[in-house]
């Protein structure tokens, strides 16, 4: 019986880190059957991939498409990076499940959805009818729990509570997630004592799990941070990523040294830890982020009542200022706005957003985070180009764009995203061809057989026989992003096919309208 897709003349990276081999792949169903000297075999279709490189398609480790993959199925701001699968529900928050007072986050729930859901199963139900263009494995986010058992409010949570969330996690983790992430920086999170991430942290590594944080500080306190992140998972066994690894703040750059040794260390003592890294120096999050700790408490509504409350702002306006310092804002940016008088500021400096209102740069802050009901993202720029390079180069760190599906049309088309999100992959590459950082080969480990590895999905990430059919060709001297922080809904170029379970999705660089993305767990593959 001849092959569905039979590959011919590409060289051939298989996602190990080796060398590349002149062989040709065929391809029955969603499952790579063949690999050698096959061009001679019969096949429904030959493609020729002659000056084409050809490897196991992307992992996006780090990603936040849990709800946009509903409404952007296409994924075309991913397909066009290279990337066949996405790990969604990082920092704290996923889709699922939904109990109690949580509530997504506002971007995603500014959409409609082609139907509803509450536990992961039905999430995976609905996700399996629209069928997105990528592989979706899905993360428990911690905030998520938090919020549907204890709500908001600052404080620890009941035995009883803790229990709740414990038993959600691990109907969760039954339903085909791949374990926990945790949000420390945001609310509820925030306020949870480390007892209560270390339980969690017990119940992932019961279903051979994995625990990704975004740490408690990624700037003054990184290195605490990081350790209580290795603690976590030597109390518990279960392995850990490290999420968007960073040393945040010009003061904090001298601590890359020490970041990295403590990685390095807990390897070698035998705790299974990585970490991931977009190839940008901004960071992008929620613009009240800045707030402190105190002004977080008990959810939307009490945190906007402390910002247009008089005193309370001017209690904050004068801590910010003198915790942040004058040259602080110049570093941050507005990315995405909420409400339509604001439209104007999207992209721009948050020093050139004072001046247009005629006030201090955090008062255009909170002006903002008022105007916009705690809707307005912000872009940071605070970041080492060479610390990024040198946490890129680590052995153990792979890629994680931290971006959410996009379109340059549709739906998502109309707010103003990092360029990471359209661009890492690529922008990542693309240093790797042009010498800037390690091998192709070792590059490609990084980006496929890593990822598939330490996450736990045991049949991808690998261009071998057996394996599942997620593969990239892509032209070397054609691999560019082009989103821009000022310009971000640009698809990449470079990728002239992507398959995702044996459908050819992109095809000669363009998109076939075709979808084969499933999603995929580490409990059995999907």
């Amino acid at each position: 019986m001849g092959f569905d897709l039979l590959l011919t003349n590409g060289k051939v990276y298989d996602g190990l880190g080796n060398p590349p081999r002149p062989v040709d792949v065929g391809i029955t169903g969603d499952t790579i059957s063949a690999i050698g000297e096959l061009r001679k075999a019969e096949a429904a279709r030959v493609l020729d991939l002659a000056g084409l490189t050809l490897c196991p398609g992307f992992i996006d480790v780090h990603s936040h498409s849990d709800a946009y993959a509903l409404v952007e199925p296409s994924a075309a701001s991913k397909i066009t990076q290279g990337i066949t699968t996405e790990v969604v529900g990082n920092c704290g928050a996923s889709a699922a499940p939904l109990h109690g007072e949580y509530r997504m986050p506002s971007d995603w729930r500014s959409h409609s959805f082609p139907g509803s859901w509450s536990t992961v199963a039905e999430y995976r139900a609905l996700l399996d009818q629209t069928r997105p263009a990528v592989n979706m494995a899905m993360l428990i986010g911690h905030n998520t729990l938090r919020a549907g058992v204890v709500g908001y409010e600052g404080r620890a949570a009941t035995a009883e509570e803790q229990k709740t969330m414990e038993q959600r996690l691990a109907q969760s983790l039954e339903e085909g997630a791949c374990g926990l992430s945790t949000g420390l920086i945001y609310i509820p999170g925030v306020f949870a004592p480390r007892e209560e991430v270390a339980a969690l942290c017990r119940v992932v590594a019961a279903y051979d799990g994995i625990y990704t944080s975004h740490m408690r500080s990624e700037s003054s306190a990184l290195l605490e941070a990081i350790d209580e992140t290795l603690d976590y998972g030597r109390q518990s066994g279960a392995r850990v990523q490290i999420s968007h690894l960073k040393t945040s703040g010009r003061s904090n750059w001298h601590k890359i040294d020490d970041a990295l040794q403590k990685i390095r260390d807990a390897r070698a003592e035998g705790l299974d830890v990585c970490a991931d890294r977009y190839p940008y120096t901004a960071a992008c999050t929620d613009l009240d982020v800045i707030l402190p700790d105190w002004a977080l408490d008990d959810g939307h509504a009490a945190i906007l009542a402390r910002v247009r409350d008089p005193e309370t702002r001017k209690r904050l306006r004068d801590e910010l200022m003198e915790a942040r310092g004058d040259a602080y804002w110049e570093t941050v940016h507005v990315g995405s706005t909420h409400h339509p008088d604001n439209a104007r500021f999207k992209g721009m400096p948050l020093c050139d957003v004072a001046r247009v209102l005629g006030v201090e740069p955090v008062d255009a802050m909170l002006y903002m985070v008022d105007t916009d009901e705690l809707k307005t993202t912000g872009i940071f720029f605070g970041m080492s180009e060479d610390n990024m390079w040198r946490i890129l180069g680590e052995p153990n760190v792979m890629l994680g764009s931290d971006g959410s599906i996009h379109a340059p049309h549709g739906p998502l088309s109309h707010d103003h995203p990092h360029p990471r999100a359209y661009g890492s992959f690529p922008r990542y590459l693309r240093a790797v061809l042009d010498g800037k950082t390690v091998p192709l080969a070792e590059a490609i480990r990084k980006m496929t057989s890593l990822c598939a590895s330490h996450f736990g999905f045991p049949d991808r990430g690998v261009l071998a026989q057996g394996y599942r059919a997620d593969l990239v060709a892509f032209a070397p001297d054609e691999v560019q992003d082009h989103a821009t922080f000022a310009e971000p809904h640009h698809c990449s170029t470079g990728m002239r096919l992507v398959i995702v379970n044996g459908v050819v999705t992109i095809e000669n660089g363009k998109e076939t309208g075709q979808r084969g993305g499933r999603f995929v767990s580490n409990r059995h593959s999907a």
